[in-house]
């Protein structure tokens, strides 16, 4: 079962990377199928988030894509709230439900036609990106992820900045606030969990060190940008649509 489960966390970090994302909803996906106390989900898939955003951003920051000034605001913004979330109790089923809708609900606006101007001048909405770091924060710490496959769509409809720039940022939101969100977590259900978190998500996370190193790769110096959009869309939908499937 754990070679299975680790195929799947490798595919599921390479295919995020690739995007600016951790994976972190699709490792719980993957872990509540397992069977595992629900009470270690957060932790190993924040963990493994942080595995492979921490490539990821690194990747992005050495090839010149990260809009740092910009990035920093709402990362700033987001982690407090993050903290928050990952203190807040939740139950199974509701954890499930907003994050399958959320992400579906997502994906769909990902989806929708955006008129690029010739300029690449930014929406008038993309000044206002920063109020929503730090509800998308908490969300994300409540539900136990990273939150920038959250944030992605919102900057992609607002044209804050090219896709590769957009794909920096969510890698660098995500980073942060799972830190922040392991940070409540653990103070919310005590240490006690970490070693056994650690123990039962060991080959997983050695999976997504490999896995998220080659997607980062290909996110920084392959995809184009169009097809970075499309996928992030892709992924959010099928792993929306799998979560409220089992709810």
């Amino acid at each position: 079962m754990i070679s299975v489960l680790a195929a799947g966390f490798f595919v599921t970090a390479l295919l995020y990377a690739s995007v600016g994302f951790g994976g972190g909803s699709t490792y719980s996906a993957l872990l509540a199928l397992s069977g595992l106390d629900y009470r270690l989900l957060p932790l190993i898939s924040l963990a493994c988030n942080i595995v492979v955003v921490t490539g990821s951003s690194i990747r992005f920051a050495r090839a010149g894509l990260t809009p740092w000034k910009k990035a920093l605001v709402i990362v700033a913004l987001g982690a407090p709230a993050s903290f928050v979330g990952g203190l807040t109790p939740i139950k199974e089923a509701t954890f499930l439900t907003l994050l399958g809708a959320s992400l579906v609900l997502t994906s769909l606006t990902m989806l929708i036609p955006v008129r690029e101007k010739t300029d690449g001048t930014p929406t008038n909405a993309a000044r206002w990106m920063p109020l929503a770091a730090a509800p998308l924060g908490y969300f994300a710490g409540l539900v136990g992820i990273g939150g920038g496959i959250f944030l992605a769509p919102l900057l992609h409809l607002a044209r804050w900045h090219e896709a590769r720039g957009i794909a920096a940022t969510a890698s660098l939101f995500i980073l942060v606030n799972s830190l922040f969100g392991l940070a409540g977590q653990l103070a919310k259900n005590g240490p006690g969990l970490l070693g056994a978190a650690i123990e039962a998500g060991l080959p997983l996370l050695i999976a997504v060190v490999i896995g998220g190193q080659i997607g980062s790769l290909m996110a920084a110096r392959l995809l184009p940008p169009h097809w970075i959009r499309w996928l992030t869309a892709l992924l959010v939908l099928v792993v929306g649509a799998r979560l409220l499937a089992g709810v």
